[in-house]
């Protein structure tokens, strides 16, 4: 499970006072292995923000050109690039003499074609970005800069790489870590700080209720938990903001769109996997979660055609399957640039069935990862409303009235004695009962006297 520094920082923790060193040592100690951790910007080293002063012909080039660019230095530096789509005024990524660029390409001052070039100016491709990262750019040419910058910044600080992400090996019993807040808490606790908690709020709207659209069945009980899902109508697809995409980008995750980038976004940050589906295409307006038919195929997200043997667990319509349960959805329902009304699926599906069936298709996903620890049934609801609640922030479309809850099995609440003397006796330890109460306090664990409450991600690993 990876997590980038700054999210836990910025959200629920401020460890910013805390070295990278003292981070990892102290989660590894605190029971959280650490396996790496990298800085973001250990690959791009001395390339700066820079402003084309003046642009001319190259005399022996018929299609270089020669550039004054300002570095934030007290002379301008001269840099020859090919490129065809820079101009005077722009602000553009400039590689300086010895400077690193991602894959381990160094740049140092040379000659091209007899006049100097004390540089390269780069293009999002050179940088290890995509038009995911910075959707205004184009995919052929050098990037110019929109951001809030000036000549001589870092463009590490400019792309959000002034970041350290830390990869930590969970364990199959700490299902709630393979989250942000899951980790934040243990971070939160490990230094002895309070964590900051956000409760998801939306606002809703007058865009009707989502119960007059859509029916939810699940006849697959034993393999599906719970189902939740509210409905979003009034989509405007299109980037999500910057703080999105670098936080999905830190973690891994490529950025796609406002509606998909929520949804892994939520994956990330609650460890509950969701899916969104374009409603047009739910046949009927009717979503069975069932077991698949022997024989029946579906096109996956990744363009791939699966042939599903019976048994398998299925997000369908009336008339086909549009989605692998706790897998990946269907092409023949994703979101697209002209979507208007989008389902989010918030569910909690059987790890054995989930794992089983990943492993069959040889299509093992982040989601399904999750699904095979089973994770906490109780986060399906905060997770869709956070995700609704993002739709609201980012502009992104109207959150109808109404949402599914269906409930096959949610663990019964379960309370174990505290019993210090023999905790200390099993360990070899001698914890006082006060240390005990505030420690489990810290991790979030509320204690009644001698009852211990567990938590319910916990519960349906007992």
């Amino acid at each position: 499970m990876k997590i980038n520094r700054k999210w836990i920082n910025e959200e629920f923790v401020d460890l910013s006072h805390i070295s990278d060193k003292e981070f990892v040592d102290t989660l590894t100690v605190f029971g959280q292995k650490v396996e790496t951790y990298e800085r973001l910007d250990s690959e791009i080293r001395n390339v700066v923000v820079g402003k084309i002063l003046s642009i001319v012909r190259h005399e022996n080039s018929d299609h270089m050109w020669v550039c004054q660019v300002d570095v934030g230095k007290d002379e301008p530096v001269q840099i020859v690039t090919g490129a065809q789509n820079v101009k005077e005024g722009d602000l553009v990524p400039a590689a300086l003499h010895n400077s690193y660029l991602p894959g381990g390409i160094h740049i140092t001052k040379g000659k091209l074609r007899g006049e100097v070039s004390c540089g390269m100016l780069c293009s999002l491709k050179e940088l290890n970005l995509t038009l995911g990262d910075f959707p205004y750019a184009i995919e052929d040419g050098i990037w110019i800069i929109e951001e809030d910058c000036k000549p001589g910044d870092d463009i590490n600080t400019v792309i959000g790489n002034d970041d350290t992400v830390v990869d930590f090996e969970i364990t199959n019993n700490r299902p709630d870590c393979y989250s942000i807040i899951g980790l934040a808490r243990e971070s939160a606790a490990a230094f002895g700080l309070p964590m900051k908690h956000h409760t998801p709020a939306v606002n809703g709207s007058n865009a009707g209720s989502m119960y007059d659209m859509l029916d939810i069945e699940v006849p697959a009980e034993a393999l599906c938990n719970r189902y939740t899902a509210r409905m979003v109508t009034n989509v405007k697809i299109g980037p999500s903001p910057k703080w999105m995409r670098q936080r999905l980008r830190a973690n891994g995750v490529r950025p796609i769109n406002n509606i998909v980038d929520i949804t892994n976004y939520i994956m990330l940050e609650y460890g509950q996997p969701m899916h969104a589906f374009d409603y047009r295409y739910v046949n009927s307006g009717k979503i069975i979660v069932r077991e698949a038919e022997e024989g029946e195929t579906l096109t996956t997200l990744d363009g791939n055609v699966r042939s599903l043997n019976a048994g398998m667990l299925v997000i369908a319509d009336e008339n086909r399957p549009i989605g692998l349960a706790g897998i990946m959805g269907g092409e023949n329902s994703e979101i697209v640039d002209d979507t208007v009304t989008v389902v989010f699926e918030s569910a909690n599906f059987d790890g054995t069935s989930i794992r089983k069936t990943a492993l069959a298709l040889g299509m093992r996903t982040d989601a399904s990862g999750k699904f095979e620890k089973n994770i906490d049934p109780m986060m399906t609801v905060p997770a869709v409303e956070r995700a609704c609640e993002l739709v609201e922030l980012l502009g992104c479309g109207d959150v109808m009235d109404g949402m599914v809850d269906i409930i096959n099995y949610v663990p019964a609440p379960k309370t174990v004695k505290l019993e210090p003397e023999k905790i200390n006796a099993l360990l070899g330890t001698d914890i006082s009962r006060e240390d005990m109460v505030k420690y489990l306090a810290l991790l979030e664990v509320p204690v009644d006297g001698d009852d211990i409450q567990v938590p319910s991600c916990v519960l349906t690993l007992i």
